[in-house]
């Protein structure tokens, strides 16, 4: 990991530029702050891997407004202070745009960008009630945020016994941590609006024991799990349900969980597993081919070529495809330089973008700036992953009373 840490600030400095005499132009900056050493390295390789892919392709094809572009990638170890520590060192070097990939982290930086006016991307990650532009002016959840994520589940669960959850339980297993916890509040709105048996089994980081909670979720015997987990918490969780013979069709994964996490489980024990996304899995969408064509297979991938197979690289060619083309718009409407106001033009341009079908579409507004919360469930087959809905976006109105609740005490 030290070596991939250290081979992305390299790029950082150097891999996307563009070739030429351009190479001297000054580039459209993005702040990358990851978690490259501890937490989230289970993903954040694949992501970052994928932001820097994209910046090449884009500078092959001659930058944006003729300029090039560039992110900045830089490890924060899920650690707020390092977090804000990044935001401050890049934002003096003209970064406007940043990206965290972290609860704590974005949490702990928000009030700052609030404050500078520099553009948070919060994709996956953050506060729900971020969406709600005309308090969060300059954070953007773009894509679903988990309370719109975990609704989804619930709408889902919904169709599966017939429009009526007046006797359905519903376990709700997570890290005992703001990342687990920011569901809970759609969850309680949700019980109390259709009638479900909320059950909360809190599990204390990194997931590693487990077994009071499925001891205990054997007893209280809920129809459905969800699980708000990370990486290997899953391969435990797994275990745990053989162990207590919970039946695997009951688990519905929040969007982290990938083909490595299905390979540890063992693909044969881990049928019936579902997982909500808001993007394409596999191989064969368009970017991913077109990436591999023009970067890896003339030796200038950003990293190894097997992270490119990988859920977690679909989901950072989504998040960096929907950055990048609201540059793309924010120079075509308000021309060069590209400026944090003139960015948010560009994002709150974006209106059904699904990046060539990478992704659920998208549609950003002043008022919205999640985009409109879209996912689907997925289940594994044994095989591969095979989509259970269409892309969905249920419980629209409650959320949204959530989330201006929320937001109308930030500040306080």
């Amino acid at each position: 990991m030290k070596k991939l840490t250290k081979a992305l600030a390299v790029f950082s400095m150097m891999g996307s530029w563009m070739a030429g005499t351009q190479a001297l132009a000054e580039p459209f900056k993005v702040g990358v702050c990851y978690d490259l050493s501890k937490a989230y390295t289970f993903a954040t390789p694949q992501v970052s891997q994928a932001a820097m892919d994209v910046a090449k392709l884009i500078n092959m094809q001659g930058g944006i407004g003729g300029e090039p572009v560039e992110v900045i990638v830089r490890d924060h170890g899920n650690e707020p202070q390092r977090g804000i520590e990044c935001y401050s060192r890049l934002s003096r070097e003209g970064v406007f745009v940043f990206d965290t990939l972290s609860t704590p982290v974005s949490l702990a930086i928000l009030p700052r960008a609030m404050e500078d006016g520099r553009i948070l991307m919060q994709s996956l990650v953050g506060r729900g009630d971020a969406v709600d532009g005309t308090v969060f002016e300059w954070v953007y959840p773009v894509g679903p945020t988990y309370w719109g994520q975990v609704a989804n589940d619930i709408g889902y669960i919904k169709q599966l016994h017939d429009d009526d959850l007046s006797d359905v339980k519903i376990g709700y297993i997570y890290f005992d941590y703001p990342f687990g916890q920011e569901p809970i509040e759609i969850l309680k709105t949700l019980s109390q609006k259709e009638g479900f048996e909320l059950l909360l089994y809190p599990v204390p980081l990194p997931g590693s024991d487990q077994s009071g909670a499925w001891s205990k979720m054997r007893r209280d015997n809920p129809d459905h799990v969800i699980s708000w987990m990370l990486g290997g918490a899953h391969v435990v969780a797994s275990k745990e349900m053989q162990r207590n013979r919970i039946p695997m069709d009951k688990y519905i994964s929040v969007n982290w969980l990938n083909e490595v996490d299905i390979a540890n489980i063992g693909a044969e024990a881990a049928t019936g597993l579902k997982r909500g996304t808001n993007v394409v899995g596999g191989q064969d969408v368009p970017l991913r081919l077109e990436i591999i064509n023009k970067l890896y297979d003339e030796g200038e991938g950003s990293g190894p070529l097997v992270n490119t197979q990988d859920v977690y690289y679909n989901t950072g060619l989504a998040m960096y495809s929907i950055i990048f083309e609201a540059a793309r718009r924010a120079a075509d409407l308000e021309g060069m330089p590209i400026t944090a106001e003139s960015y948010k033009k560009g994002l709150e341009s974006l209106e059904n973008y699904d990046a060539n079908g990478l992704m659920a579409p998208i549609t950003v507004t002043a008022e919205d700036h999640g985009g409109g919360g879209k996912t689907r469930i997925e289940m594994w087959d044994g095989e591969t992953w095979v989509p259970q809905t269409d892309w969905i976006a249920a419980y629209g109105e409650v959320v949204w009373d959530v989330v201006r609740e929320s937001s109308s005490k930030y500040g306080e």
